[in-house]
């Protein structure tokens, strides 16, 4: 049977985390793996987590499994995170999940096993998994505009151009915040006419919500969720805590599905069923830190107050790269970096002058010139502007 089995494509991202950890050079600097990192080039616990963990070793009194679904705090407490204080509990079915990755994979497998012939709609460009997920799960996928290489903005009349061609019951998957790879998101009104569309088409917003507080703060970053939340009458939210709460490694997600109240129960049994078959119960460390934290008004302002730094600190990077490549270049043709939010943006320069800057220069990047904004800090912004002049001379 073994001997059947085919070699997959290496994985492009941790490829590159592999030639980096390979690459003697001292100054080398990794912008591909996508984890926030200080000034030291530490990813850090964050304050909370470590109360919260020293508390939960104190208190807890068994590692007996939890529920299928995960906690009911921890489903309330992100609930209430992402879609404020008012969210409708009775529209809401819920399940714990490992990761934001493990929401994803459960929102396809819900929308396989409720509409099978359903079509998922990614934006062009969108996080490698999404599209790499699907395509295993056999399920139909196209695509919609959504980045403008000339601007690095948002390519918004081809998107709302392509959407309005969505068939009734299809899956539109939207960045709730902070797109990955580009960095580019709608304003306020743009999410508002993508509400209208939506709605006018009948298809199902599934959110993928990874970097909530990376942006514009955590309740601007969850207000283009809410506005759909609120419009449409069934959504899918796709959310991870790994980057927020600064808990890769404990793959902590959840997947909420709303609709209607009458349907909860019927929905939250598929959700469960979807568990059982993939990995019974979820995992339990990082959801109860979370739980934790958001639920004791000490460690909830600790948290957000460690939260703003580290997303002011992303955006002083990005300010100080977009200036540092307007002076080495001349031009301000990289100016739309200090516009983009979240972890990410695209350079817009091309695979050779990617792999000069891996080769000559020790700086890692993915080949379509993502670069992570948070692996960087205030020694190497000019080291990174000095050597993407270089290369695109």
């Amino acid at each position: 049977m073994l001997s059947a089995l085919k070699p997959q494509p290496a994985d492009k991202i941790l490829q590159l985390i592999q030639m980096y950890r390979d690459d003697p050079r001292e100054a080398k600097i990794d912008l591909g793996v996508g984890v926030y990192k200080d000034p030291t080039g530490l990813t850090p616990v964050m304050r909370a987590v470590k109360a919260a963990e020293a508390k939960l070793w104190q208190t807890e009194t068994t590692k007996t499994y939890t529920g299928l679904a995960g906690e009911p705090a921890y489903a309330a407490a992100m609930a209430k995170m992402i879609l404020g204080e008012d969210a409708a509990a009775d529209r809401i079915a819920a399940i714990a999940t490992p990761g934001g990755t493990g929401a994803i994979r459960q929102a396809l497998e819900l929308i396989k096993l409720a509409s099978p012939e359903a079509t998922v709609w990614l934006s062009n460009p969108t996080w490698p998994n999404h599209p790499s997920i699907i395509r295993y799960l056999g399920i139909p996928m196209r695509e919609y505009r959504y980045f403008d290489a000339e601007t690095g903005g948002v390519d918004f009349d081809g998107m709302m151009a392509d959407l309005a061609g969505v068939k009734e019951g299809d899956v539109v998957l939207l960045h709730g915040c902070c797109h990955n790879p580009t960095g580019a998101n709608p304003n306020a009104v743009e999410w508002a006419a993508i509400a209208d569309v939506l709605e006018k088409t009948g298809a199902i917003p599934l959110i993928d919500l990874a970097y909530q507080g990376f942006g514009d703060g955590l309740e601007e970053d969850a207000a283009a969720t809410r506005l759909i939340a609120a419009r449409l009458p069934e959504v899918l939210i796709a959310a991870s805590c790994s980057k927020n709460f600064g808990i890769y490694r404990e793959r902590t997600g959840v997947l909420m599905a709303l609709g209607d109240p009458a349907l909860k129960p019927t929905v939250q049994a598929n959700l469960n069923f979807l568990n059982r078959q993939n990995f019974s119960f979820p995992p339990d460390h990082g959801a109860r830190l979370v739980t934790m934290i958001l639920t004791d008004a000490e460690l909830t302002a600790d948290w957000k107050s460690e939260l703003e730094e580290v997303r002011l600190n992303m955006l002083t990077l990005r300010q100080l790269l977009a200036d540092a490549l307007r002076a080495e270049t001349g031009s301000d043709r990289f100016g739309f970096i200090g516009q983009h939010r979240g972890m990410f943006s695209r350079l817009g320069i091309t695979a050779d002058q990617v792999e000069r800057l891996r080769s000559e220069h020790g700086i890692y990047m993915v080949g379509d010139s993502r670069l992570n904004i948070a692996g960087l800090n205030r020694n190497t912004v000019p080291v990174l502007a000095r050597a993407v002049a270089q290369v695109i001379r």
